[in-house]
């Protein structure tokens, strides 16, 4: 049986944008401990399992930016497809309090099995869609949860994370946001640069223009969220990659 690792759509869309979503589900396959990690169903709902509200939001942004768009299909916490292969962190044990069971137990061949079966076809499939365009230019789509435990509430509606390997379209895209009246954070709530994870390979690697755009999980919870910040969103991004001259 073949594993289904990603989804896409639009390949022959004309933008220059792919847009991706790495966290896009919280599936786990039923090869991964019986399709079961051990912790709760309301903790696989949040956003320690995936990234909330940013399928749909991928989904929308990419048809009105007329742009492909590539979607894991497996959960963050079964194998992190934004993180290189040599990651500690690509097998989460503990996530924002959770322990993950099935995780803690998970040895090397175990590792290697969901390597081989989900993030890697991911990223071939997203290296197969950027490579389609000559030009191409990436927009990874993210969110973040409004509070940690524990930890202080995050102010931001949006967060603009970008490498200080390239940094063509995220400073740019960081004042086009405030501009729009957004509480806009650069470079938080995560820091822009992540050795091996998707923008790095998949863009800083080939000298592709980037930005990958974090947005609040509970602004984009609901389908009528999602389609209202992908309206907001394109404009702006497709108005920074003109102003660049890039």
């Amino acid at each position: 049986m073949t594993e289904t690792a990603f989804t896409s759509l639009g390949e022959d869309r004309r933008s220059r944008w792919l847009v991706t979503c790495d966290h896009a589900s919280n599936r786990v396959p039923d090869w991964v401990n019986g399709g079961d990690l051990g912790i709760a169903a309301a903790d696989m709902s949040r956003h320690i399992a995936y990234d909330v509200g940013a399928a749909g939001l991928a989904r929308d942004l990419a048809a009105r930016l007329d742009a492909p768009a590539v979607f894991s299909t497996f959960s963050r916490l079964v194998i992190d497809p934004n993180r290189g292969e040599d990651d500690p962190t690509l097998l989460m044990r503990l996530y924002d309090g959770t322990v993950i069971p099935a995780n803690k137990a998970a040895d090397a061949a175990e590792r290697e099995r969901r390597l081989a079966r989900l993030h890697r076809p991911y990223h071939a499939e997203l290296g197969r869609l950027a490579a389609r365009h000559p030009a191409r230019c990436i927009c990874a789509i993210h969110s973040f949860t409004p509070q940690l435990r524990g930890r202080p509430p995050r102010p931001w509606h949006v967060g603009i994370l970008y490498s200080h390997r390239d940094a063509r379209l995220g400073p740019a895209m960081v004042q086009a946001c405030r501009d729009a009246g957004w509480i806009t954070g650069e470079n938080q709530p995560y820091d822009g640069h992540l050795a091996g994870d998707s923008i790095d390979r998949h863009a800083l690697a080939h000298g592709r223009p980037n930005v990958l755009i974090e947005v609040r999980n509970d602004l984009i919870a609901t389908p009528g969220g999602q389609a209202d910040w992908a309206a907001r969103l394109a404009p702006v991004i497709a108005g920074v990659l003109a102003a660049s001259g890039i």
